[in-house]
């Protein structure tokens, strides 16, 4: 690169992007027949009518639902603060339950629920309303009123989303608590939320054994002042202690309620829930989403990413612990009337067909899932999917951050079986529902990238200075337009709301990932901007690198993260879990640098390659590389490690060098 282009890159703040990927995959003519929308053609006018009247496209979407009275306005916005359908009042649980329960779909299946262990459970949109009413009723009798926090500490079980449903029903605001944190993970997001009652099981499992989560409970609130009950519901029989006055049965408190509760009239910008995420601070943040504006999108984007229609069965692998969960296995399927099967256990108990067999006995028809998940399947081996019939399925979709290329063409041609759309979604905890996403129908796909906004989403790629990036310039991924299920703020913090979101580029959410947009306008996700690396002068998102690594047959998954180098700037330290078929030894770490200089240029080689059996992550999936970052300098951790699944992960990578 010439100097003077060097320095002109710097000045604007953009990030080289040396990643290419030309294979592209047009929709099949059958799926596209019978698409809520079927061509591109029908998506752009869409897009183009959004972007050209949002309050009119908003609304018409609104109209959609039962409102107890409609709104005056569509939007308020002063930013960075919205509001949305203001002056209406409305109830996302008589949307998501009373409106099937009370039409044909009365008997249709909600929930199919499946057991690790095998137990079996269906839960009819009738029977999911008189449990739900039920229980809203348990809420109201324990003192329980429109605005209070009520925590949900549970293992994936219907009740989860019973209680969920219940707390939107007499408008609580619910704050899910994924059942793998601690009692001090637990205690610190009560304390901030100030919750009134926390609701937990006694106990969940996973991979075959039981946690006892009363227990946990029981230490965490001996520090949480604001507590004054605890509901527990009987699941494994675990032994725990019982707490005269405060702690309570779920049946016996079930046993005495009513089963018709009407639902409370609540402002469209009435809190729904708070869900709390990872900070950079370690702090986590309360995230905070309203009613009306994340039932309008959490329902609109399910019903087109994943075109749904009545006779599917929906499988989200997610836990309702964490935003997938909330969006895309309680919420937007529900509201859509759509019949989802949710799974307690782990995907590899006992074996690592676990999802294959699920797939296959319950006829299920779109698989949403993880890419974290997929390249652990592809590591344990096609075998255990082609042993299943997976001729129902028709669609698949990943969520949770970007899928390599490669990982994309496998789930493609050994799950898919090439005939199955690939939807590759991209959003956040704090977008409350799908951005960036191919229309099944609609959107030729390219391996590794999410593709286009969907309509009434304005997506760009911007430089440091706000203007927009030339196409594959890489840039900084923004949101420049307010949109329904947005963020409201961080629940007690307005000034952290702002600075996180708001300080970077004037009136645009920043989104804290890099990207680049293609000169389709598909958006191609680069890695959170704090996993750009300057590399000799050159800015380079450290998920391209790890997909080049990831392409090359050996290896499993790679995570790439940089140390200080003297001469560099920034020296890329990659660590590599192989294939179990494979050994590491020198030959391949050299093979693995000439492939990565092959794929994308002797820029981005590795400087440093080390063999990992297991990668640290978050108990959601998510590869931690702030502490891989730690490891690569200094070879030890001393940040926060209370989200971490794996501690025996780090001590083997402690023990790793680079020979």
């Amino acid at each position: 690169m010439a100097t003077d282009e060097k320095t002109s890159k710097e000045q604007n703040g953009s990030i080289s992007s040396v990643l290419t990927e030309k294979r592209k995959f047009p929709p099949l003519a059958e799926f596209s027949k019978n698409a809520h929308i079927s061509s591109m053609e029908e998506y752009e006018k869409l897009y183009a009518a959004a972007a050209a009247d949002p309050d009119k496209y908003w609304g018409d979407l609104a109209e959609k639902f039962h409102w107890f009275k409609k709104w005056d306005t569509v939007l308020e916005w002063n930013a960075p603060y919205a509001k949305w359908f203001s002056g209406g009042k409305t109830n996302i649980c008589y949307n998501a339950v009373d409106v099937h329960a009370n039409s044909w779909r009365k008997n249709k299946a909600a929930i199919i629920w499946e057991g690790e262990e095998g137990h079996q459970r269906v839960i009819t949109y009738g029977e999911l309303h008189r449990q739900v009413s039920k229980f809203a009723n348990v809420l109201k009798i324990a003192g329980i009123r429109p605005g209070d926090r009520v925590a949900i500490y549970m293992g994936m079980v219907p009740e989860l989303i019973i209680a969920v449903l219940a707390c939107a029903r007499v408008g609580a605001v619910h704050n899910v608590i994924f059942a793998g944190f601690s009692a001090h993970a637990i205690s610190e997001r009560v304390n901030d939320s100030r919750a009134k009652m926390v609701i937990c099981a006694d106990g969940t499992r996973r991979r075959g054994s039981s946690i006892n989560l009363k227990n946990i409970v029981d230490e965490a609130i001996i520090t949480t002042p604001s507590v004054r009950s605890v509901i527990v519901l009987k699941v494994t029989g675990e032994t725990v202690h019982m707490h005269d006055g405060m702690d309570h049965w779920w049946h016996d408190l079930m046993g005495l309620a009513m089963d018709e509760c009407d639902p409370a009239e609540l402002e469209a910008e009435h809190p729904l829930f708070v869900l709390y995420t990872s900070g950079s601070t370690g702090k986590p943040k309360g995230i905070l989403h309203t009613t009306a504006g994340y039932m309008v999108h959490a329902a609109n984007s399910f019903k087109y990413v994943f075109d749904i229609k009545d006779e599917d069965i929906y499988f989200c692998t997610a836990d309702v612990g964490w935003i997938t969960g909330h969006t895309y296995m309680a919420y937007g399927p529900l509201l859509n009337g759509a019949t989802i099967l949710m799974y307690e256990g782990a995907p590899n108990y006992p074996q690592w067909d676990r999802f294959w067999d699920i797939i296959n006995r319950h006829k299920v028809t779109i698989l949403y899932t993880a890419p974290t998940a997929i390249r652990a399947f592809i590591r344990a081996g096609n075998e255990w999917v082609t042993k299943h019939n997976l001729n129902s399925l028709r669609l698949l979709g990943t969520v949770g951050e970007p899928i390599n290329p490669e990982a994309w063409m496998w789930y493609h041609r050994v799950v898919g079986q090439e005939r199955c759309p690939i939807v590759d979604t991209w959003w956040q905890t704090e977008t409350g529902g799908i951005m960036v996403s191919p229309l099944p129908g609609a959107t030729p796909t390219k391996p590794g990238t999410a593709t286009r906004p969907l309509p009434g989403i304005m997506v760009d790629v911007v430089r440091k200075n706000g203007e927009p990036c030339e196409a594959n310039e890489g840039g900084y991924l923004v949101i420049k337009k307010p949109w329904p299920s947005m963020l409201r703020t961080i629940y007690g913090d307005n000034e952290r709301y702002e600075k996180t979101y708001w300080s970077e580029f004037k009136e645009m959410y920043f989104t804290g990932d890099g990207a680049r947009k293609d000169e389709d306008g598909y958006i191609w996700i680069m890695g959170r901007v704090d996993d750009v690396v300057n590399v000799s002068g050159h800015r380079l998102g450290t998920s391209e690198v790890e997909s080049a690594l990831v392409s090359y047959e050996a290896v499993a998954e790679a995570a790439v993260v940089s140390r200080p180098d003297d001469i560099k700037g920034n020296a890329l330290v990659a660590f590599v879990t192989l294939k179990d078929e494979y050994v590491g030894d020198m030959n391949l770490r050299e093979a693995l640098r000439n492939h990565v200089a092959k794929e994308i240029g002797p820029i981005a080689k590795p400087d440093e390659i080390r063999w990992a059996k297991g990668l640290p992550k978050t108990r959601s999936g998510k590869i931690m590389r702030r502490l891989l970052r730690e490891l690569a300098t200094s070879n030890e951790v001393k940040g926060d490690v209370t989200t971490l699944e794996d501690f025996g992960v780090l001590e083997n990578l402690r023990d790793q060098e680079d020979d």
